[in-house]
């Protein structure tokens, strides 16, 4: 936590695993029932001048090579820490965030194949600010991609080289979860929305003790 109060979550997991849902759950719940300053956002593009790196990097047209999506990625992260996080954080506030850097180091090594110690000798340059927690929302890629295939159209991450790079995603957070067990908490994602949100919320009390101050 900050001098200040507030907390850096993130949420983290393939796609088709509840992020977006429980990211805004988990917001609601601190500022409505927490009585908490707490603000949402994600990666990439979270940011005012995003929108166009986040079409660059998630349109299925756009062919990317891995090295490249790479530092595309960090600079969006280095922009939406400078503009959003950072100023947050430095108020105060809780933010909840959609995708950090565990998600570079699962789908750009794990899943694109670039080396581990290479991504992480560019997250050390980059020196980027470490979350006080982080939820891992693990679920069975075949259930992720099932909920894929109802809400639709698949961006160009969700549809990379076929049903084995998510796989391959999926192992590298489990594979990053036992390595950081200080920070990650894994959630078990499958089952209802309400029902993750509460193991998401149970998560954070026991991390940083918040409670309630009005009734769910």
């Amino acid at each position: 936590m900050t001098q200040n109060g507030g907390a850096f979550i993130t949420l983290e997991g393939i796609d088709g695993c509840g992020k977006s849902t429980q990211a805004e759950y988990l917001r609601e719940w601190l500022a409505v029932f927490c009585g908490l300053p707490a603000i949402r956002t994600f990666e990439p593009g979270g940011w005012s001048g995003g929108a166009l790196l986040r079409r660059l990097l998630l349109d299925e047209k756009n062919a990317i090579a891995p090295d490249t999506e790479l530092l595309l990625f960090l600079a969006d992260r280095s922009a939406h820490l400078d503009s959003v996080i950072s100023p947050a954080l430095s108020e105060g506030k809780w933010v909840v965030c959609e995708r950090y850097t565990d998600s570079t180091l699962a789908y750009q090594s794990f899943g694109r194949g670039i080396g581990l110690d290479r991504i992480e000798s560019f997250l050390n340059v980059c020196k980027f600010r470490e979350p006080d927690l982080t939820i891992f929302l693990d679920i069975e890629v075949s259930l992720a991609e099932a909920r894929l295939r109802e809400r639709g159209k698949l961006d160009r991450i969700e549809s990379s080289e076929g049903g084995g790079f998510m796989s391959k995603v999926a192992h590298g957070y489990r594979e990053l979860a036992k390595r950081h067990v200080e920070r990650i908490v894994t959630v078990d994602a499958r089952g209802d929305a309400l029902s993750v949100g509460v193991r998401v919320r149970e998560a954070v009390t026991r991390r940083f003790g918040v409670a309630e101050t009005r009734q769910s």
